[in-house]
């Protein structure tokens, strides 16, 4: 017993989360609790994906000692060929007496009745030798993960839908106060989640009108377990439908020759509008900024307001346009400039933090986009000379033991030879996974006989008891369908609202809306995958993650869960199909 792999698995996703959000957000300009409920909400979310192998394992384990211990229970019994038989002796789900090939897959349940006829097999069943099942080498105590798994659980939902949701309005409101942003913030929120709580409210209506239904407390919590879970099913069937695509095709279209510059040329023609659109967005709001600063004097009550937006305005903005106002001591009354109103303020502080953070980002981009196409247009002018790597333009030369290793002739056979074909491996090798995926995802809910690849491996590796296999399985199919399903989140550009853009240049809004996305993704995600596994309903990791899949809940909830997987599996293929047509 053991929880040094669960302490190091913290950590390391502790400093994952870290990493990440050290390379997207830029902390030292943003509000530290928008950091910390960007790191938290990212921080669960990674954490479940890394422990639920050691769960999985942890859970045939218990398998085994269960379906073991019945055999030494009724094996202690004395009865022979004309006694009565046990009636709790353990059977599988097909009513057939449990034997050493009886797979692990289904915790055993317990007929009222057993033949006579069956006396001979049952002896020789319940005096075999019990085997060891072996404790797994990452074996957790059992009651550190299911507290872990509420906490974890719990915390997220209560991010997703209501601190993150407050915190990006919050930091989109152009209130000067706190006081004014909260109010912003709630003002909003009431209006976005009203219509969510309106047609909550005439279905629970309706649900509570019929009289063969009864609900209370315990069927209300699986009730919005259930609304949470499909909500995050249907943005998984999207996400992890385009993902199983994209990822191994884009390292096959990495591999072509020229196909890359293409897309490269392409994204600069398009960033080269937006970054000229940028531009003049953010001229029209300094004007506007510049003669809001001329109206209002030094003596007049809103020009703290104006002193607030003109810290978001770039240094040189702000130099040339205090020059001018600190010149000036007019009277505030006098002159025929309009004076702006207070809300007309705020929405000029709104306007000019997007408009300034939109214009670094086009900045930055185009700046690599361009870094980006040199390089590239230097492998294909490489490709046709000597295998001796030449840079068009001059870089910092390797020194040391790095510049002996990688020498512009490695470089060359590196670039030129050996990087497209490895490419071309990894794009095969994921593609196969993907279609792994896609064949267990519609193939999990056939349990006689399993057909589900995965669940044949794991149940594979536990008849001989090697957990370190059964983690090593796990983890692999978590960590790909969760960069398959995590790739769209982090990739796609949703206009210019949503957008992560690396190196610090992601806006608070962004990274909350991606928090928001995480959490609400990553609970279904990972039901989704021990049904892959065929893990039953009543099985210790299911019964721990809250929702109708729980053992303690009804086999009609069950049913219910298990009917909306299928349907969103069949859609998540449908979608591939039509990604590839």
């Amino acid at each position: 017993m053991s929880v040094g792999p669960l302490a190091v698995e913290i950590i390391c996703v502790f400093i994952l989360s870290a990493y990440l959000l050290h390379r997207y957000s830029n902390w030292r300009k943003q509000h530290i609790v928008v950091t910390l409920a960007t790191f938290v909400s990212w921080y669960f979310s990674f954490i479940i994906i890394f422990i639920l192998p050691l769960d999985v394992s942890s859970t045939k384990y218990q398998q085994c000692n269960y379906e073991h211990q019945r055999i030494e229970e009724v094996s202690s019994l004395p009865f022979t060929n004309g006694s009565d038989i046990p009636t709790n002796y353990p059977r599988d789900v097909n009513g057939s007496l449990m034997n050493d090939n009886t797979t692990t897959s289904e915790i055993p349940y317990f007929p009222t009745t057993i033949n006579a006829t069956e006396t001979t097999e049952l002896t020789s069943v319940v005096r075999r030798e019990v085997f060891d099942c072996g404790k797994p080498w990452s074996y957790v105590p059992d009651t550190i993960l299911p507290d872990m798994w509420k906490i974890v659980y719990w915390t997220s939902q209560i991010l997703t839908w209501i601190v993150c949701p407050l915190m990006q309005s919050y930091s989109r409101a152009g209130e000067f106060t706190v006081r004014g942003k909260l109010k912003a913030a709630l003002i909003e929120n009431a209006i976005y989640y009203g219509s969510y709580l309106l047609i909550f409210g005439v279905l629970l209506i309706y649900v509570a009108a019929r009289p063969d239904i009864r609900l209370d407390g315990a069927k209300m919590s699986i009730l919005l377990v259930t609304a949470s879970n499909t909500w995050g099913l249907f943005l998984l069937v999207l996400l992890l439908g385009y993902g199983l695509v994209e990822v191994p095709r884009k390292y096959w279209n990495a591999a072509k020759k020229g196909y890359e510059l293409s897309y490269i040329y392409f994204q600069i023609a398009k960033l080269s509008t937006e970054k000229s659109e940028a531009e003049e967005n953010l001229e029209d709001v300094l004007d506007e900024i510049k003669k809001a600063a001329e109206s209002i004097r030094y003596n007049h009550p809103l020009h703290k307001h104006v002193d607030t937006i003109m810290t978001k305005c770039p240094e040189d903005f702000q130099e040339k346009v205090g020059k001018r106002t600190m010149d000036d001591y007019e009277d505030y009354t006098s002159g025929d400039l309009e004076v702006p109103t207070q809300r007309t303020l705020v929405k000029l502080h709104s306007k000019v933090i997007y408009a300034v953070m939109n214009e670094r980002r086009t900045h930055f981009e185009w700046h690599r986009l361009l870094e980006r196409a040199f390089e590239l247009e230097d492998v294909d002018k490489n490709a046709e000379g000597d295998r001796y790597y030449v840079h068009t333009f001059t870089s910092k030369p390797r020194r040391g033991l790095m510049g002996a290793i990688y020498s512009p002739k490695i470089e060359w056979y590196w670039k030129i030879v050996c990087k497209p074909w490895t490419l071309r491996a990894l794009a095969i090798l994921l593609a196969t996974f993907s279609l792994a995926v896609i064949w267990s995802e519609v193939t999990f809910f056939n349990k006689h006989p399993i057909l589900s690849l995965f669940a044949i491996f794991v149940d594979l590796a536990a008849s001989n008891y090697n957990y370190f296999y059964i983690e090593l399985a796990s983890f692999l199919t978590i960590a790909y369908m969760s960069v398959c399903a995590y790739y769209p989140i982090f990739k796609i550009r949703v206009f210019n609202y949503y957008y992560l853009a690396d190196h610090h240049q992601t806006d608070e809004n962004s990274l909350l809306f991606s928090a928001i996305l995480l959490c609400r993704l990553t609970p279904p995600l990972c039901l989704n995958f021990l049904f892959q596994f065929a893990l039953p309903f009543n099985s210790p990791v299911m019964s721990e993650l809250p929702g109708p899949h729980s053992s303690r809940q009804s086999y009609h909830w069950r049913r219910r869960n298990v009917r909306n997987f299928i349907y969103s599996n069949y859609g998540k293929t449908y979608g591939c199909i039509a990604i590839y047509g």
